[in-house]
């Protein structure tokens, strides 16, 4: 039997996703979580195989909440289930622990052959993002200027790109304002943007503009 935690903010998915896997003999959900600190929860007190986890939920999320997951139990596999756009986070989310990625368009086929590679020990990507995996490894391979970025300031970066102004960015992450302003300068030294006009430019120039979530 395959033990199953859903980790999404949204009850209508978690709903959607217990009633695919409720369809299937030998997996089963055997808890549900809709924030970071229920995760991290869920992770602590209970034992079970695999998390299926949105990336974008209240408090700690994303990158940050994968790598805290993989300190607490190493082993625990994850199959992050998202709205993003694969390219532009697949690539970050396998680095960061994560075992496979699906986009929430998937089929519910889709769904189960994931879950089944990655509870067997295997990994779940798209051959394009196994692609950029192998490229990112190549010796002297140079990628784009977003991919030089910090998590935390690649996250700051895709709000900004979604029109979301540096004070409520703070409020989303939990951060002081000082704090997320200078995340702001430092992404835009690195990517060599000079106001945000560029940097939405960018974002929609590379496909990073991904407003959907927000």
């Amino acid at each position: 039997m395959i033990r199953i935690v859903i980790a999404d903010d949204h009850a209508i998915v978690r709903e959607g996703l217990k009633r695919i896997v409720s369809g299937i003999k030998d997996m089963r959900v055997t808890a549900e979580a809709a924030d970071g600190t229920e995760v991290m929860q869920r992770v602590r007190e209970l034992e079970f195989d695999l998390l299926v986890l949105d990336l974008s939920m209240p408090g700690r999320s994303g990158m940050e909440l994968i790598k805290l997951v993989r300190a607490e139990k190493p082993r625990l596999r994850i199959l992050v289930l998202s709205m993003h756009q694969e390219l532009q986070y697949a690539v970050r989310a396998i680095k960061s622990g994560a075992s496979g990625y699906l986009t929430k368009e998937s089929a519910p086929a889709q769904l189960e052959q994931a879950i089944r590679k990655i509870a067997g020990g295997g990994a779940y990507v798209s051959a394009e993002v196994a692609e950029q995996l192998a490229l990112g490894a190549m010796p002297g391979s140079e990628g784009l200027p977003h991919e030089t970025l910090s998590d935390r300031e690649f996250e700051v970066f895709r709000l900004l790109a979604a029109g979301v102004s540096v004070t409520d960015i703070a409020t989303r992450l939990k951060l002081s304002v000082k704090t997320v302003s200078t995340h702001k300068a430092n992404l835009m030294q690195k990517m060599g943007l000079h106001n945000t006009s560029e940097l939405i430019r960018y974002a929609i120039k590379h496909g990073v503009s991904d407003s959907a979530d927000f």
